[in-house]
């Protein structure tokens, strides 16, 4: 039987701050030229560090190109991060759905 995963006490990072804070500054490269690089918009990248948007599947492909980690790593720290505030903004309507298991 599989042990249940404990839920996460502090919000995970958002994926858009992993790019401010520690890839763009350790690749020495601007914002700028990053959105050039990737074809999206300045804006846009702004947009994403100041995590006023969520990696969409096609900003992950493009972010794992250009880091040449490959795109789930940016869709599972985003849907980590979507799944922390959902929990937290559904806690009580979730208190009161009644778990089922099957047999």
């Amino acid at each position: 039987m599989r042990k249940p995963k404990t839920k996460i006490a502090r919000c995970p990072t958002h994926p858009g701050e992993i790019l401010r804070e520690d890839i763009l500054p350790a690749l020495n490269v601007s914002v700028t030229d990053a959105a050039k690089e990737l074809g999206i918009a300045r804006q846009t990248l702004h947009r994403l560090m100041a995590g006023e948007i969520a990696v969409s599947p096609e900003m992950a492909v493009r972010l794992g190109k250009w880091c040449a980690n490959g795109p789930n790593i940016w869709l599972k720290m985003q849907v980590a991060y979507d799944l922390w505030h959902a929990e937290r903004r559904l806690a009580g309507a979730l208190a009161e759905i009644p778990s089922h298991l099957a047999a």
